[in-house]
């Protein structure tokens, strides 16, 4: 994990004083809300559909345990007892209280944490694979990257005020676990040839209103240009984006509009002008903010412990450990990814005893470090083989060892039109209930890997473009309506997704689920041909007309 110095420390407490006098203006009446507006996006608080939300940054996913803690406090005390997880790797407070809000930032930057441009028209959150560091398949670990794009983008004098909001993600490994080519920026880190390590750099990525999968632009950026070359995709965006218009400004509309292969040239052109020059990383830079990192001091293990084959004789555990563990590219140790979708449950939230008791597990099994994954779970990273029954257990004790990561229960959402000003139907409920219907785990685990995403907008919260099912809610004369396509994906292989037909009836949503799955099972080529895959294989009309005519 990164180590923040007491320049960081400081920072966080003046901008909380700043917010704190904001506060007290606005409840005075000093303030009106639309003067307050600005000054409160920029530390991540909204006027939602019933209060004030603060959307607080987890930097790359990565979170240590006395951070959680922190959060779960701040849940029980200032909230209402949870925190929900986005697929942004943020985590939001839906019930503060405005004259509190200080209050509870001031108890989260005392560990280090913020919500400093998760709003506004700015470089946003970096985001990356929760895997990072931990995992085999990486050419490197790419939160040193996003940690050197975070200290570069905050406050940014130039691109605080963007045409729009911007996105970066970043990926090490060949499968793309952080939708890298669905935002504004993806890096891709891989070695050339000559075994140099370098990015392949996309832009325009990015769904929403207009959906577009990002254009490779360079195929191979050294990476002592990585701040340089952002810079010259910044500088474009920022000249060339469009402010006219809130719905055509974000930088995948200018790339469509003028072409990748033009946007590339302006951005070399830039380029040109500013690489090998302020922005240029020295090798003693990028190793300054390497060695920032702590790495776990960890022990020469065997894989496959006596205590883990013993362990393996329970069908419970035997069931969690082929869902929800992972291969570590440290022998005798393994990635434990923690559901946080527990039939009936709102996708990604967690209540403040969860959150405790996940970072106890991270302090006594896992080195103190917990990752928030794009998927709204959880995952520990660093476990030893030997403590996964004993951490199973805990988990189990806490609810929080349902085995069905990566199957149809397994759903992102956003909150929808319980919690968002902005939505036009209920995404959560819709959730839930299609979950109930899969809640025969065998029966998940039979119909395989299919992600179902759920946005209650165009606003795509949810990210339902790029899910295998998705589910976008629409309104029709005051009334909730679902749009569904099928085929999309959020991997190395991005595609949007295809409209399935017309748009259905909230009561209608989980029976039409329910059968497109359904018709897969009877149309797949075998139990190990993939929803996504026999999608690909059949287009959607076999699913239209089977389960248009049920309808």
């Amino acid at each position: 994990m990164y180590a923040y110095d007491e320049f960081d420390r400081a920072f966080l407490a003046e901008r909380v004083d700043e917010f704190r006098d904001q506060v007290v203006r606005r409840l005075s009446g000093a303030l009106t809300e639309d003067e307050f507006k600005p000054l409160r996006l920029m530390n991540g608080v909204y006027l939602q559909l019933h209060a004030y939300m603060l959307r607080i940054a987890i930097p790359y996913g990565t979170l240590n345990a006395d951070q959680l803690r922190r959060m779960a406090h701040v849940a029980r005390t200032y909230d209402r007892g949870y925190g929900h997880f986005t697929t942004r790797q943020n985590i939001q407070f839906n019930w503060i209280k405005l004259e509190e809000l200080p209050e509870a930032m001031a108890a989260l930057a005392e560990v280090g944490v913020h919500g400093i441009q998760t709003s506004g028209n700015c470089i946003r959150n970096v985001t990356t694979d929760q895997w990072s560091g931990a995992t085999p398949e990486e050419c490197d670990d790419p939160r040193i990257w996003a940690e050197i794009l975070r200290q570069y983008s905050t406050l940014h004098p130039e691109f605080t005020y963007l045409p729009r909001k911007f996105k970066i993600a970043i990926t090490a490994a060949a499968h793309d676990r952080a939708a890298t080519k669905v935002h504004d920026v993806g890096l891709r880190l891989h070695r050339n040839a000559q075994g140099e390590l370098g990015f392949e750099v996309l832009v325009g990525g990015g769904l929403g209103r207009t959906p577009f999968v990002g254009k490779s632009i360079r195929p191979f950026l050294p990476v002592r240009d990585l701040l340089s070359y952002i810079e010259a995709i910044m500088r474009v965006y920022n000249q060339y984006g469009r402010r006219d218009n809130i719905y055509k400004a974000r930088i995948k509309i200018l790339v469509h509009e003028i072409g990748a292969e033009t946007f590339a040239k302006a951005v070399e052109a830039e380029w040109e002008a500013i690489r090998g020059g302020a922005l240029h990383l020295t090798d003693e830079m990028i190793a300054e903010i390497r060695g920032r990192f702590i790495y776990p001091a960890f022990q020469a293990l065997e894989d496959d412990p006596a205590e883990l084959v013993e362990a393996l004789k329970d069908a419970r555990f035997a069931t969690w450990y082929r869902n929800s563990v992972h291969k570590h590219k440290v022998p005798g140790h393994s990635i434990v990814t923690i559901s946080l979708k527990p039939v009936g449950a709102p996708p990604g939230d967690a209540t403040a005893d969860q959150m405790d008791v996940v970072a106890d597990l991270a302090d006594d099994y896992g080195f103190g470090e917990i990752r928030v994954g794009h998927e709204q779970n959880l995952c520990l990273p660093n476990i030893a083989q030997k403590d996964l029954p004993e951490l199973w257990r805990r988990l189990d004790a806490a609810g929080l060892a349902t085995p069905n990561v990566n199957l149809v229960n397994d759903i992102i959402a956003c909150p929808g039109l319980d919690y968002c000003a902005l939505a036009n139907a209920r995404a959560i409920p819709v959730a839930q209930e299609i979950a109930k219907r899969f809640s025969d785990l065998d029966r998940a685990r039979g119909i395989g890997r299919l992600h179902i995403n759920i946005s209650g907008c165009i606003n795509a919260c949810g990210h339902h473009h790029v899910g295998h099912i998705g589910i976008l809610g629409v309104e029709k004369n005051g009334q909730e309506f679902y749009q569904i396509t099928l085929g999309g994906r959020a991997d190395e292989h991005a595609q949007l997704g295809t409209l399935l037909g017309p748009a259905v009836s909230y009561e209608q949503v989980p029976g039409l689920i329910e059968d497109v799955v359904d018709t897969y099972m009877e149309l797949r080529a075998g139990p190990h041909e993939l929803f996504i895959d026999t999608v690909a294989r059949l287009g959607v009309e076999p699913f239209k007309e089977r389960v248009y005519a049920a309808h």
